[in-house]
């Protein structure tokens, strides 16, 4: 059986700078990966081919068997792999509950249209259910731009679900997000991927949401994967101390992360 999603010697060029070289990562269902590495590392590079929003030099994207090369973002979405941003990708002046319906029609008719409603009995119950799911019920009538940084996040990954994929890829999740607020943002996130059964990986400089999240850990270095495995062995692992974290984090081999 052929894994969910898998990569194959890519690799991506900038003339004469490697961004990426030779990454050869597989993913089954229902994985969580962290990815770490310094900034320059390769790890947007690798996203951002793997979601098609840029074209490798060279190399191999395979999901559930089949090539993805060449996509575009809205076909690779369409597949069956979706992703959550840095910068939450919203319309800053339209409320909480206008921006899921826009992402609902878009996801639901491919495009939206004047000749289409967007509001419907259905879709709006789709949104609230959605809004339910990861606890910003109480934002459905503010503006996004008045939003906590934490709900503007929850809110993005809320609408990367609604394409309801296989593999789900996460950009800094937890990026501007106050300490106090980090872990219950992503308990909410965790709990809601587990209901769905999609695979996540999450791309994170935070070693403490890492520890506590990730059950395997891929490490970028220099273009290249440098290590990759079950989260408490790569921790452990000297070249990514001295090349990544810089230190040794303790994490328990039996550990139990609080979405578990």
């Amino acid at each position: 059986m052929s894994a969910l999603l898998e990569t194959r010697a890519l690799a991506r060029s900038f003339g004469a700078v490697t961004a990426a070289a030779d990454i050869n990562v597989t993913i089954e269902a229902g994985e969580i990966v962290g990815v770490i590495g310094s900034n320059g590392a390769g790890k947007t590079t690798f996203i951002n081919m793997v979601t098609g929003y840029l074209k490798p030099s060279s190399g191999e994207i395979l999901f559930k068997g089949k090539s993805i090369v060449g996509k575009n973002p809205r076909q690779v979405m369409r597949a069956g792999v979706c992703r959550s941003f840095q910068v939450a990708q919203l319309f800053p002046e339209l409320t909480v509950l206008d921006n899921v319906l826009i992402a609902h029609g878009m996801v639901q008719k491919g495009s939206l249209s004047l000749l289409r409603p967007l509001v419907t009995e259905q879709s709006t119950r789709h949104a609230e259910a959605l809004l339910k799911e990861y606890g910003i019920t109480d934002y459905l009538g503010e503006k996004v731009v008045t939003l906590p940084q934490g709900v503007r996040k929850l809110l993005d990954i809320a609408l990367a679900m609604l394409g309801e994929p296989e593999v789900l890829l996460l950009d800094e999740p937890t990026s501007g997000v106050a300490i106090d607020d980090k872990f219950d943002l992503m308990d909410t996130v965790m709990h809601a991927l587990q209901r769905s059964g999609s695979a996540v990986l999450f791309v994170e400089h935070d070693m403490e949401v890492i520890a506590r999240y990730s059950t395997r850990l891929l490490v970028f270095y220099d273009g290249r994967v440098l290590a990759d495995g079950p989260t408490a062995e790569v921790m452990r692992h000297e070249k990514v101390q001295e090349h990544v974290t810089g230190h040794h984090l303790e994490i328990s081999e039996n550990k139990e992360a609080s979405h578990a």
